[in-house]
């Protein structure tokens, strides 16, 4: 459990200039945490330039405040370090991975197994409608549709698996709190309230160009593969998925017509190497084996680095769920009826972190089923 004044030293490094996620995590690993981080920036003066050191000594109190605030607002807005637990392992793998993400909704979702679905903003009506017919039946298939609430294939892509009942998660390139395009308010509060809007910038972050590049890395990062439905030889798309490739995630790609312009994207990618499919099955095919890859990873991380939501600590490896006090006291307070994470968050006093990363293994186990509107129930 982060307390108040480990997540103001976090914010105040966050928010330095000049002091990148990879730079952070450098100084994370050699100084053991933010508070030592912080203090031994401060007590060098050579390891920073001029103005991430004026930031350090004297950092802006009103937008810490109204970072503190954002956080404390709802239990489901969190700041997910990256020395915790549950913070995604996929990320660990890329080249810059984030030192920390800002995130709205269930926090969980992002150990999930997910595939991407990227494409064109000024998208045509078939693909529209393709993106959303592959989230909503990759989505019931068991892959969770990542994206980036952009509008076009990004948005169809959210809506698909929303309306197919399923959770999504929007990885933005703005703060949190903010919106874009802000033709996208209504959908926001549905990937909120259904999945999770995720982002490395804090609150108040506006949309700059060179950020949207940033936030395609993650969402390649965090997810097994990459399916790109209409996108033209310039589209921001293509990045996604070539940095996808690098990574070492497959590659998918919906051919189109040869008179559209926006199929052309798509038809460089399959010319590259990537797949060319028609059907989400394809997809779930193809991405079976790393899914289930991924699911015994983390059922293996979570249960050998189970966390105590009473003490807060560690445990040893091995661990079995069934002689957890904790775990039993959860099961009985959910009964048999759904249960949202909020009601338990109230019910039991445990951390919404620690209790998502609970009923993650209890689902694992196949002991507990999510649904819609980040809700849980027993399974009988």
């Amino acid at each position: 459990m982060t307390d108040l004044d480990d997540l103001r030293d976090w914010l105040i490094l966050l928010r330095a200039p000049g002091l990148s996620a990879r730079r952070l995590r450098e100084g994370l690993v050699a100084r053991g945490s933010a508070r030592a981080l912080l203090a031994w920036l401060l007590r060098h003066e050579d390891a920073v330039d001029a103005g991430t050191r004026a930031w350090l000594t004297q950092p802006d109190e009103a937008t810490l405040a109204h970072d503190l605030a954002w956080l404390d607002a709802s239990d489901d807005q969190r700041l997910l370090l990256c020395t915790e637990e549950d913070f995604p392992p996929q990320l660990e793998a890329i080249p810059d991975p984030p030192a920390a993400l800002f995130v709205k909704g269930d926090a969980s979702l992002l150990l999930r197994p997910q595939v991407a679905i990227v494409g064109a903003r000024r998208a045509q009506p078939p693909g529209l409608a393709n993106a959303r017919r592959f989230a909503g039946e990759l989505a019931v298939g068991g892959l969770l549709v990542t994206s980036g609430m952009a509008d076009g294939i990004d948005g169809a892509a959210h809506e698909g698996a929303l309306d197919a009942g399923e959770p999504t998660i929007a990885v933005i390139a703005t703060g949190p709190d903010r919106v874009y395009p802000r033709k996208h308010h209504a959908l926001a509060r549905r990937i909120a309230a259904g999945g999770a809007i995720v982002s490395e910038y804090p609150p108040g972050t506006s949309a700059v160009a060179f950020q949207f590049p940033q936030r395609n890395r993650i969402i390649a990062g965090l997810s097994l593969g990459v399916v790109v439905i209409e996108a033209g030889l310039r589209s921001g798309s293509l990045i996604t998925a070539r940095v996808a490739g690098e990574q070492g995630r497959d590659v998918f790609a919906v051919p189109g017509s040869i008179h559209n312009p926006l199929a052309e994207g798509c038809h460089s990618l399959i010319a590259e190497g990537a797949r060319l499919v028609q059907r989400a099955d394809e997809v779930l095919s193809a991405l079976a084996p790393a899914a289930m890859d991924l699911g015994a990873q983390l059922r293996e991380r979570l249960t050998s680095d189970a966390v105590s939501p009473g003490s807060g600590k560690r445990r040893g490896a091995p661990f079995n769920w069934r002689e957890d006090q904790e775990y039993c006291r959860l099961l009985d307070v959910m009964g048999y009826d759904p249960a949202s994470l909020d009601a338990l968050v109230g019910a039991t006093g445990f951390t919404p972190g620690a209790l998502s990363s609970m009923l993650l293994i209890l689902e694992l186990e196949g002991e507990v089923a999510p649904l819609p509107g980040n809700r849980y129930q027993r399974v009988v």
